[in-house]
């Protein structure tokens, strides 16, 4: 197979980008991908351990002179989210990701590229394999499942790690240093309802697509569109005088990814084809209005299907619309402390269908635990309402800033003097390991920072090849300034 991004500088951080984007690494399936880092490590005559969970951490000895220096921990996460345009065929089970080198970019052909947190494995390979680097004492923790519910860090047993400071590689925005992050949690809503007789003769699915979508947590705040909202919508204007029955209701791929598709199947009276035809054309306008900057490509499709025997019961397609329209999705709070910071926000993931039971899946981000309760308390109190049952899964803590951090003024120092102008300390809402990490390996200095990244959890995600190359070579110097105690630190 040919290298795609041979040529490419750093050579390595790029060769290793390259060599994982062939192979398979969704969230749950990183089998091949721990083992491949796991044979890394040992290759390179390295202590490499792979724990329970799967996680791998590969430790480098100092080199001379570094020995009494502070032990940095490298950390990044192996999985990716997998999301594709909705008419492309591919497995990513099975087939590499294709990569495409596009100007300054490295982008695909219609799936996400997985440079979260790919790019961060790459870089971290590099330092491990690089004889020239000077560094201190460095332990490298590949992470698993950081996309579902942060299950690598969770099952990482503490006394496995050990350091004084740990530099997180899951930033998306160069320039910027990470210090704190929202703490989050899952929230699943279950729904079951019955079947009853169809009585109607036509039939469609409706489906809503031509959406963006984009990360839960980096994206909330850019007003656009999720699909699940939509379809809570059409469901109250097909209600609104027009006689019709559900069989279908589903949409969303990941819980993290903003919803960009939805799928309605309906029965409706054959001889009012054109009246429903109106209708969508109608709520097709009203959306492509309101989300005429950041979703311009909306679309209804209609397509007629056989119509079915049995479709659902009326008070369970009530159940569902005030479960889409009045779960909250978006900004729920933002930061007192931070201007332009999120605090608080949910986004509607995934409805899934299976008979006539329903599962709506949320991301819940706060940076606040009691308005990250106060959220989900809400979400248990429609489940109620409506007979739903309402289950919390994959809480992850918030990363507070730390005030007595070293590797901070020293980072900052490093950035002035290389590129001429200072590096912004920041604060994120997505959700980052480093909450968990500070829990199992104690209060050390943390810091996040990364390459340029566009669009990530959605197929339009692309990565910076100049960003990526000097974050890296930013990286390799700030490792090189971390020397012994009795050395100056900044």
């Amino acid at each position: 197979m040919s290298e795609v991004l041979a040529g490419l500088e750093p050579q390595f951080v790029f060769k290793y980008f390259e060599a994982i984007t062939r192979i398979p690494r969704e969230s749950g399936n990183e089998g091949e991908i721990t083992a491949f880092l796991e044979n890394f490590g040992k290759s390179l005559g390295l202590e490499t351990v792979r724990d329970a969970v799967n996680n791998i951490i590969i430790k480098k000895p100092a080199t001379k002179g570094y020995e009494a220096a502070p032990t940095v921990i490298l950390q990044g996460h192996v999985d990716m989210v997998c999301v594709k345009l909705d008419d492309l065929e591919f497995n990513f089970t099975k087939q590499p990701i294709p990569i495409v080198v596009d100007g300054d970019f490295i982008r695909t052909e219609g799936t996400t590229l997985g440079a979260d947190n790919g790019i961060a494995v790459a870089m971290m390979m590099a330092v491990l394999s690089d004889k020239t680097l000077a560094h201190p004492p460095i332990v490298a923790l590949f992470t698993t499942a950081e996309e579902t519910g942060m299950d690598g860090v969770i099952g990482l047993e503490p006394g496995e790690v050990d350091g004084d400071i740990l530099i997180n590689l899951d930033s998306e925005e160069e320039g910027k240093l990470l210090t704190s992050c929202a703490g989050g949690a899952n929230s699943v809503t279950i729904y079951r309802g019955g079947w009853e007789e169809n009585t109607f003769t036509g039939a469609c699915t409706i489906d809503i697509v031509g959406l963006l979508g984009g990360h839960s947590g980096a994206e909330i705040h850019k007003n656009r569109a999720n699909a699940l909202k939509l379809l809570g919508r059409l469901i109250t204007r097909l209600k609104n005088g027009f006689p019709f029955g559900v069989f279908e209701v589903y949409g969303g791929e990941k819980m993290n990814a903003i919803a960009k598709r939805a799928r309605l199947g309906i029965v409706f009276p054959k001889e009012s084809l054109t009246d429903l035809e109106d209708i969508v054309r109608e709520v097709e306008g009203t959306f492509k209005n309101e989300f005429s900057v950041s979703d311009p490509n909306i679309a209804l499709q209609m397509k007629a299907v056989e119509a079915p025997k049995q479709i659902l019961m009326y008070e369970d397609v009530e159940a569902l619309e005030c479960l889409l329209r009045l779960t909250h999705f978006g900004v729920y709070s933002m930061s007192a402390d931070v201007e332009g910071l999120v605090e608080s926000s949910n986004n509607l993931g995934v409805l899934e269908q299976v008979g006539t039971q329903f599962t709506l899946t949320n991301a819940v981000r706060s940076s606040v635990a009691s308005l990250k309760d106060a959220m989900i308390e809400e979400m248990t109190l429609l489940a109620e309402k409506i007979g739903a049952t309402h289950m919390r899964a994959g809480d992850y803590p918030a990363w507070p800033f730390k005030q007595d951090s070293e590797i901070r003024p020293l980072m900052q120092a490093v950035y002035l003097d290389m590129f001429g102008t200072e590096v912004k300390v920041d604060a994120i809402h997505a959700g980052l390991e480093c909450g968990f990490l500070k829990e199992k390996i104690g209060d050390i200095d943390m810091i996040s920072m990364g390459p340029e990244m566009h669009d990530v959890h959605t197929p339009y995600e692309r990565l910076s090849i100049s960003s990526t190359a000097r974050v890296y070579g930013y990286l390799c110097r700030v490792l090189s300034e971390i020397k012994p105690s009795d050395a100056s630190m900044a």
